[in-house]
């Protein structure tokens, strides 16, 4: 297991599929996969004679576009470390990052972007911008190298070789650097093909930014060695109005997304549904964020297909846990099913395995895992103890062995020594006919230490903040009932469609006010 790479796993599924379609660009064009590889491996050799040696770092900032899957291929191709950043970054953002990753070239798209550009500019890294005009060409860049093949056939990935460089989202302090080797991406993709059972005959539609793990592993790299068939949106983004033009176009059989983008699906469906039909699909898969029941109950009925529920996060590689499909066992509203590919334990303080329905920390150690943050001994002391990588959440296994989470450690809500889970006070409030959209997190107490509070997005009508409260007395106990409600329109999210709570905490209590407005930090 430990010779796996995520390029050997590509090259493997362009030898056996060559002629059948890897990758398209909604309306624009097609690639195959043998196309794919050929073409990936001309944009690496232009990498190299670019001056990119193994173990550089290379940030790549574009949309969902070709020209990223094509260019963040190539530089893994080549031994080198992609850095795949969001487009909306500002200039300090792009700064921080370019500088933290240690970036020896910057890629852009030919239109560039700004920001990015002020950033490398401001601290002397190469700008090169990538293109390719349609399935017939090759990548073009504008630096115009000379390309030699035969540099690119010398090369032998390793598995040890670090792949790919992100960041985590920084929910409690400073984004942390998470280095990725071929071995943990190689070993993900895999595990994620296992479980879901993706083989040639699959297609999706990316609906989700590959600049995160979740599309990229789950969506995109996984369908690509599996053979099957992969749709760029032609806005190169995620678009309401065209998801479902897309998936019936291209025969999708499965989609994966955050349950905000589920929930858009959801609320387009309800007011514009589908005509004639949507396409038949073998599954939905959600990830990244806590799904409520009554979400996923309402996904089934309008799709027709099951909603496993899966369990991820950037220091494994992605994929954690997920719910089987139906034939493989049962898929549990609430939970995030079973490990896939690794070993877990719930742990308490003392590194002791706990048994079934106690709560404790949710711990993994597998291939799929990265070795550890970059340059930060003290996040790594924390991160792996007693043998095991520790997620930071909480959580417990039923007797089937799914696991439920609770929340995170940081994020568990603790009212007077009562520890509340706001995931379960997201979920009842989002039972609620009235409530889109919901979510709890804690406030300073003089009295308690901590008190509940909550924003919700209501579908229309005119409940006020009693109707919710008298609601959620009704269906919490009462030290869980929030002590304030915020009817809103919108609440903050990070760029992949996250909600932290963190952030909407200080959010809400800068309205009401600035003395409240709790110091949260590591």
């Amino acid at each position: 297991m430990e010779t796996v790479t995520l390029t050997g796993l590509l090259h493997k599924a362009a030898a056996e599929f060559p002629t059948r379609r890897a990758l398209s660009v909604s309306g624009k064009f097609d690639l195959t996969h043998a196309q794919l590889q050929h073409i990936i491996d001309h944009a690496a050799s232009l990498l190299i004679a670019s001056g990119i040696h193994p173990g550089d770092v290379v940030a790549l900032t574009f949309p969902n576009t070709v020209e990223l899957v094509i260019m963040f291929l190539a530089v893994i191709r080549c031994r080198a470390t992609a850095a795949p950043l969001n487009s909306a970054y500002t200039a300090e953002e792009f700064e921080f990052y370019l500088s933290d990753s240690e970036s020896k070239l910057l890629l852009i798209p030919a239109e560039g972007i700004k920001p990015a550009e002020a950033a490398a500019s401001k601290l002397n890294i190469p700008l090169v911008s990538a293109a390719l005009q349609d399935e017939n060409s090759k990548i073009t860049l504008s630096s115009n190298p000379e390309s030699n093949i035969d540099s690119v056939k010398q090369l032998v990935n390793d598995p040890a070789d670090v792949s790919l460089f992100l960041h985590t989202s920084g929910t409690t302090s400073r984004p942390k650097g998470v280095p990725l080797t071929q071995l943990n991406l190689g070993t993900s993709v895999l595990n994620i093909k296992s479980v879901y059972e993706l083989t040639e005959s699959d297609s999706t539609v990316i609906v989700l930014p590959l600049f995160h793990v979740h599309g990229l592993l789950a969506g995109l790299l996984s369908s690509l060695v599996s053979g099957a068939a992969v749709t760029l949106p032609a806005a190169g983004r995620f678009s309401a109005s065209t998801f479902w033009t897309d998936m019936i176009k291209y025969q999708a059989t499965w989609y994966t997304a955050v349950p905000t983008i589920h929930q858009i699906i959801l609320d387009r469906h309800e007011s514009n549904p589908e005509r004639p039909r949507y396409p038949k699909l073998r599954f939905i898969r959600s990830c990244s964020a806590s799904l409520a029941p009554s979400i996923l109950e309402r996904l089934e009925a309008a799709f027709d297909a099951p909603v496993l529920e899966a369990y991820a996060m950037t220091e494994a590689s992605h994929l954690m846990t997920s719910n089987p499909l139906l034939n493989n066992g049962p898929h549990k509203a609430g939970s995030v099913g079973k490990p896939v590919g690794q070993e877990m334990a719930i742990l308490n303080e003392q590194g002791e395995i706990q048994p079934p329905y106690s709560n404790g920390e949710v711990c993994i150690r597998g291939l799929n895992v990265t070795k550890g943050y970059k340059n930060n001994p003290e996040a790594n002391k924390s991160a792996f103890q007693f043998g095991w990588f520790h997620t930071g959440d909480v959580g417990f296994f039923d007797s089937d062995g799914y696991l439920h989470l609770v929340g995170r450690i940081k994020e568990l809500i603790n009212r007077g020594g009562e520890k509340i889970s706001p995931i379960e006070v997201d979920a009842v409030l989002l039972a609620h006919p009235a409530v889109t959209q919901a979510v709890a997190f804690g406030v300073p107490d003089e009295k308690y230490g901590e008190e509940i509070n909550c924003a919700v997005i209501l579908r229309g009508g005119s409940l006020d903040e009693a109707e919710i409260t008298k609601y959620c007395k009704r269906n919490l106990a009462s030290f869980k009932v929030p002590k304030k409600v915020f009817i809103t329109d919108s609440v903050p999210k990070t760029a992949t469609g996250k909600i932290q709570r963190r952030i909407v905490a200080e959010h809400f209590l800068a309205q009401t006010s600035a003395a409240k407005v709790p110091k949260f930090g590591a």
